[in-house]
Formats: structure tokens, sequence, C-alpha cells
């Protein structure tokens, strides 16, 4: 189990920010690397404080808008600003608060686990001393410290991913952006990281960009949802729960019946029984046959994916 620091975590998440809060806007963001290929379509979100899910399938957009808002790509139109300053024009103003887990990270296999913070400490311009204090607490914060002297290489995957954390904590950042952060992690692992996600000290912004719904439903005070470049919602996960009531259908059926349920709709799950296959299904209207269930965020994740793709095809 990792340990964890106990601290209030008191979050801004509705209505207007108060004096000398976080604040991170994006206004009308569109990125467009040739004539055909639109990654990003007009996006506009403004965050504060707390834990947001970038919800979306892989293809979304998810990464390109990371990398816009880590300052490594400047947008095609709109703006980003933090605290009311263009990052067009000031980009430093962000990367001093900044602390970043890219998706595709690396680290150098034969430094010890300490040797890579302090190298990413003093590339972030830290002080040596405070670094030295950091590295020490993040790595007791982690469960790292019985393997601080170990090369990164022969770290397991869900030990390297905590190294990532480490290394994006390292500064304290006011704006932290996870890419993906559990892919490729065991299901134990996975909900390690959750939970330190959702417990991290002290006041910031937490953009966690994901595919795996389970990912934002433990840990996401709001959730955005993206697809084919498109921001399609930013809402609380009750409110994406209750947007799904009366559209999630069970229902019975013959094996020989299931083909041509997936041709007709969204299926959320399947479960083979002694009676037949039992059929979890998102639809705006009853199957025959079927008798209503309760929506979970999954279900209502699928039905707003689906949902996207017919106004694309409208």
């Amino acid at each position: 189990m990792w340990h964890k620091k106990t601290a209030c975590n008191v979050f801004t998440i509705i209505g207007l920010p108060q004096e000398g809060d976080l604040r991170l806007d994006i206004d009308h963001v569109g990125k467009r690397y040739n004539r055909k290929a639109l990654a990003l379509n007009d996006i506009t979100l403004s965050l504060s404080p707390g834990v947001h899910g970038l919800l979306g399938p892989n293809g979304a957009g998810k990464t390109t808008l990371m990398n816009i808002l880590a300052t490594l790509s400047r947008p095609s139109s709109g703006a980003v600003s933090w605290n009311g300053v263009d990052l067009a024009r000031d980009p430093n103003s962000l990367r001093r608060v900044l602390g970043y887990l890219p998706q595709d990270f690396g680290v150098y296999p034969n430094l010890s686990a300490v040797e890579f913070l302090e190298y990413i400490a003093a590339v972030k311009g830290l002080d040596r001393k405070a670094a030295r204090r950091r590295i020490d607490e993040l790595l007791a914060l982690l469960n790292l410290h019985t393997a601080r002297n170990r090369p990164v290489g022969a770290f397991s995957g869900g030990m390297r991913q905590r190294v990532g954390i480490a290394q994006a904590l390292l500064n304290d950042p006011q704006l932290l952006i996870v890419d993906e952060p559990t892919a490729g992690l065991d299901p134990e692992e996975r909900m390690r990281f959750r939970s330190l996600l959702a417990e991290l000290p002290g006041e910031r912004i937490v953009i966690l960009s994901t595919h795996i719904v389970s990912d934002v439903e433990a840990t996401a005070t709001h959730i955005a949802l993206i697809n084919g470049g498109r921001l399609l919602a930013h809402l609380a996960p009750e409110d994406l729960l209750s947007s799904a009531e009366g559209q999630v259908w069970e229902l019975v059926v013959p094996s020989s019946a299931l083909d041509d349920l997936k041709r007709r709709y969204v299926i959320a799950g399947t479960a083979r029984r002694s009676d037949g296959v039992h059929v979890r299904l998102v639809s705006p209207e009853c199957p025959k046959g079927a008798g209503p269930a309760q929506p979970t965020l999954e279900d209502a994740y699928l039905l707003a994916m689906a949902k996207s793709r017919v106004e694309v095809h409208a």
C-alpha cells in the first residue's frame, strides 16, 4: 500500500472563481496539422482547482490538447491563458508551476530513482538542497523509499509510473497534467495510482487524460468528454450519470440473437448464463423485451460517444 500524507483539500468547483484562485482558460482552441487533418476543433474550457478528467477514445485529440496545455505545442487558432496571462506571449508563466507526466514517459535506465529525480530537479532549476528534501518526501509518499538507490531500468511498470508522477510533482505544481497514466498497469497498481491522484495534498488543477472510464470515476470532480477533436461536454460525474437516465436497458437473448443486437445497439456488457445471454445496452428507446437499468458512468460515456458519432454523420 502506498503511503500518503493527510491533508485537507478544498476545491472550488462550482460558480465563479474567487480572488486568488487558480484558473486555466482554453478559448476556442483549434489545432490543424494540414489542410485535411483537424486534430482539435473549437475547444473552450475554464478549469479551476480540482481533478478534471479528460475522457475520450484513442485518437480523440486528448494528447494534442495536453501538449498545447503543457506549452509543448501551439494551437492553430484560439488561445490558452493561465491566471489571465496568454501562454502564447508568456509560456514561462505556466512552465514555472507546471508538472507534466506524458503518455510516453522515458527514463534513464542506468540512473537510480534518486539520481534521476535529482537530474530532473536540476533541469527544472530547483534549489539543490530544497530538491533533496522534496525528493525524500516524494519517495516516501509514493512508497519508493526502499528502492531509491535501485536503477530505474529494473523497475516494474507501476514503479516507473510512480517515478513519473514524482518528477511531475518535484516543483509542487499548481497545474498537474497526466496523460494516460494507468495504461499498461495491472489492476492493483492502477487502483493505487488513482488513489494518489485523488488524495494529492494542496490546492492545484489536475488534468487526467484517459480513455479508461474507471480512472476518472475514481478521481475526477469534473469530466470533459472529447471525441473527434470536439468537446462534447464538461460536467460533474453526477450530471453525466443523470444524462443517461432512462436510456440504459437489460434483456436476455439466445446466443444466436447476439450478433444482430450488436449491429443495432451500443452494447455495454454481456454475460452468458444458463437461460441465455444477459445483455446491457444503451439506447434512447427501449428495445423489445428489455427492462430499465440503473446507469453507470461507463453507460453514460458510451451513450455520449454514440450520440457524437451520429451528430458527425448527420
